[in-house]
């Protein structure tokens, strides 16, 4: 971190910004492969992470002159661990990664599906890794130090994988990294071979994003793209009017119910909302989503709870009716209404009736319900931005 932001959070004035300037632990060298030897020093140029997964790229130097380029994978494991004890199988000292790495004008290179790139745990930052470097080579009039090339070769935590030499030429070009990570290949123990439509696979829980492949046709399926990786994307900045963001329909979102058969009273061929996803893979952290909803005068988007998720919602335009389920504000009391709602895919619940307008919140957490529609009296849209993320 730049020593000048240290300064300036820590002053008396801005502390209470200190957040803004927090210090990224990777920006300290001595959790990094080479640093085991001072000889050796990185210059991380960036950085990204979602949920468990964090990319770093940059420059190492080795006694004091530029030696090589390299990337940094870091992963947490904890959903491949779920993935693996559903089989009856752990998680050990190594995962394997599929990866792909594109630059800035679209080119792109990814490991084989028979040579992933394999990761090692390190206690040093609670998590598997590797670094790719672009050469391993002994550089010119010198040696390696012994502790740093015992970490080199092909699968060892720093290693060269061919097909990604050209994007490593210019590191500050890459702009995504893609990742899915498996088991490897063989049991732990006993080297037993796993077939490889049994091996268990940490793919973001088969991420998707919404785009406006056929935006005219409600709930289309061309519309979920089906990415199966996580995204870290190193641009570092957007602008984007949320008019120019094409929206995508939803014919009676979230309420359709058991084998298909729409139990909500609300639900109609013609109950139709419409999303403007702004930013979805693009996002770091926890996050899943933000978007844009907009809900016609009389029109419903369905009850419905989440797990392992939260979303926030706030109401920019509008009048309409939001709903908690009943005693997830325990604050409610009873100046509003409480009636019965069906909630998707697990029957009728009591939610609480609270009206919303521009200005207004409604929080869920984990284990919550809740659900919002406009007034069939209203003369306008009722509009709101949600912001989705993992609660884990």
């Amino acid at each position: 971190m730049d020593p000048r932001l240290d300064a300036l959070s820590t002053d008396p004035s801005n502390q209470i910004f200190g957040v803004l300037f927090f210090p990224d632990r990777i920006y300290h060298q001595a959790y990094l492969n080479a640093t085991r030897s001072p000889r050796y020093r990185y210059n991380v140029t960036d950085v990204r992470s979602y949920y468990e997964v964090m990319c770093l790229k940059g420059s190492v130097f080795l006694d004091g002159a530029f030696y090589a380029n390299f990337v940094r994978i870091e992963y947490r494991g904890s959903r491949l661990t779920e993935a693996m004890r559903v089989r009856n199988r752990f998680l050990r000292s190594r995962c394997a990664a599929w990866l792909k790495l594109t630059d800035k004008s679209g080119r792109s290179a990814q490991t084989d599906d028979d040579h992933p790139l394999t990761l090692h745990y390190d206690a040093w930052v609670n998590a598997f890794q590797a670094e790719i470097w672009d050469r391993l080579e002994q550089p010119d009039n010198a040696r390696h130090d012994a502790s740093v090339l015992a970490l080199m070769g092909r699968d060892n935590e720093i290693t060269r994988i061919t097909q990604f030499l050209p994007l490593l030429n210019d590191v500050t070009s890459i702009a995504k990294a893609e990742l899915a990570f498996r088991e490897e290949s063989r049991q732990y123990a006993f080297g037993n071979l796993i077939q490889k439509d049994d091996l268990a696979w940490d793919n973001d829980f088969g991420r998707t994003h919404q785009q406006p492949v056929r935006p005219d046709v409600p709930s289309a399926d061309e519309n979920t793209v089906h990415d199966m990786n996580y995204l870290l994307d190193f641009q570092r900045g957007w602008f984007k009017q949320a008019s120019d963001v094409t929206p995508v329909l939803y014919r009676n979102a979230m309420m359709l119910g058991q084998n298909g058969v729409y139990t909500n009273p609300d639900a109609s061929s013609n109950n139709i909302i419409q999303m403007r996803w702004l930013f979805q893979r693009e996002l770091g952290g926890s996050m899943i989503f933000f978007h844009e909803v907009t809900i016609p005068p009389g029109k419903v988007e369905g009850n419905h709870q989440h797990v392992g998720s939260e979303e926030l919602y706030y109401i920019v335009q509008g009048n309409g009716i939001a709903y908690l389920r009943v005693g997830d504000d325990p604050t409610l009391g009873d100046q509003y209404n409480t009636v019965q709602r069906e909630v998707f895919g697990l029957g009728q619940q009591d939610f609480k009736e609270l009206p919303v307008k521009a200005g207004s919140i409604i929080y869920t957490k984990s284990g919550g319900m809740h659900g919002i529609r406009n007034l069939p009296d209203s003369p306008v849209d009722l509009k709101f931005v949600a912001f989705l993320y993992h609660s884990a």
